[in-house]
């Protein structure tokens, strides 16, 4: 292998889904300039990125000093990130760097006035035209996400072994969460063996699905990220909100169903794989409702009180089906 010729730093705090969107850049900017990765990140999200190959070394956030990073004279700086905390720490290492537009202001129309200037691109492909002027170009391979095989427990690794789909109940924000009365649909219409994924926080939802649909298991808050993303791996089709789990499940290049709450696709963050992503997921969301989205990100509860975004959503059985057996 030719020697190390640059070393870089690419900055991306959180979260799950986020981060996970990062992996082509990792992989192209380390191939392209056969570069010494360095990659910034909060702690909590260690696991996303802990087995990347592509990464050289990975700074927790809370734990390394701007002197550390000084130290290190990178070449290069990659905000990936862009908030008051990324570029006062550019600021700081006085480096080269390369940042990216985050469209906040044609997404605050969109929100605020409905009006939908949004470019029709997603954001890796975002990424990738503001490092075109460096030569880093996309290879157009999709998302990575790379697992700690050693860390997946027995009895998640049996599961694995069967034939199921999956339901992810969780996500970082209630309003981008698939509702009680949506789940039940979805095991009412879709009578395969279903694993219900999440954390603690909706345990006691995938407690009530598990009793009223035996074709339904329960791993709501007891699998790790790791474990999750095992199953999700080894799943047939996909159901999930807009989440980190949808991220994570085009990285494995499965089927998936969204249903979109509050958020929509035009914020250029739907699921992505890549040079391959004809006939890969089925969009389900409520078009013309004027209160929506309501948020780019999302809320505890429905600011109207009502969640029509999620509960209108038609879920048909021979759509799904259609779509699964394509």
């Amino acid at each position: 292998m030719e020697p190390t010729s640059k070393k870089v730093l690419i900055i991306r705090y959180s979260s799950i889904g986020d981060i996970v969107l990062t992996t082509p850049v990792i992989r192209c900017i380390r191939t392209q300039w056969n570069a010494e990765i360095h990659f910034l990140v909060k702690e909590s999200f260690l696991s996303v990125l802990s087995k990347n190959p592509y990464i050289t070394k990975i700074h927790l956030k809370e734990q390394t000093t701007v002197e550390e990073l000084k130290h290190l004279n990178f070449d290069h700086v990659f905000d990936l990130q862009k908030n008051r905390q990324s570029l006062r720490l550019i600021g700081r290492l006085g480096k080269p760097y390369t940042s990216f537009d985050k469209l906040n202001i044609k997404k605050w129309l969109l929100v605020n006035t409905k009006i939908n200037t949004l470019p029709k691109i997603h954001l890796v492909d975002r990424y990738f035209e503001a490092l075109a002027p460096l030569g880093i170009n996309n290879d157009h391979l999709g998302l990575d996400m790379f697992l700690d095989e050693d860390a997946i427990s027995p009895e998640i690794k049996g599961l694995a072994t069967a034939h199921y789909d999956i339901l992810v109940l969780g996500a970082a924000h209630n309003t981008k969460r698939i509702s009680l009365q949506k789940a039940r649909e979805i095991l009412n219409l879709h009578r395969h063996t279903t694993i219900l994924v999440g954390g603690n926080d909706v345990a006691e939802m995938g407690s009530l699905l598990k009793k009223e649909f035996p074709h339904a298991i329960k791993m709501t808050g007891k699998s790790s990220l790791a474990e999750t993303s095992y199953l999700i791996k080894h799943a047939g089709l996909v159901f999930t909100g807009d989440t980190g789990m949808m991220h994570i499940a085009a990285a494995f290049q499965k089927k998936i169903v969204v249903l979109w709450g509050n958020t929509v696709p035009d914020f250029g963050m739907y699921p992505y794989f890549g040079m391959s992503d004809v006939g890969k997921y089925l969009s389900l969301e409520v078009k013309d409702l004027g209160c929506r989205p309501c948020s780019k990100l999302g809320f505890n509860s429905c600011p109207r009180g009502h969640f029509d975004c999620m509960e209108k959503i038609n879920i048909s059985a021979s759509e799904i089906s259609t779509f699964e057996n394509e």
